[in-house]
């Protein structure tokens, strides 16, 4: 497993770290003077569904396994679920 405080993994393959980084430092540049309104939850949302829809892909819509592999509980699922219209 990758160490989190790296940027680069051994392939030359830039990090998911490292691309987060470099997708928000283009969300800064491309603001054009506007100032910048909850990012945390902006980012999130962007985040969350796609992931959601991966992980739920590849345990074949289990949600006990989805749910362990993302490392919430079941219930905590449901509702991310519910959030995106994935139920």
């Amino acid at each position: 497993m990758e160490n989190k405080k790296e940027t680069t993994v051994e392939n030359g393959n830039v990090s998911l770290r490292e691309n987060v980084a470099q997708i928000l430092q283009h969300y800064f540049t491309s603001l054009k003077g506007e100032e910048p309104q909850n990012v945390y939850d902006f980012f999130l949302d962007e985040v969350e569904e796609p992931l959601l829809i991966v992980v739920m892909k590849y345990t074949r819509n289990n949600q006990s396994e989805a749910a362990r592999i993302l490392g919430v509980s079941r219930g905590t699922l449901r509702t991310l679920l519910k959030k995106y219209g994935m139920l």
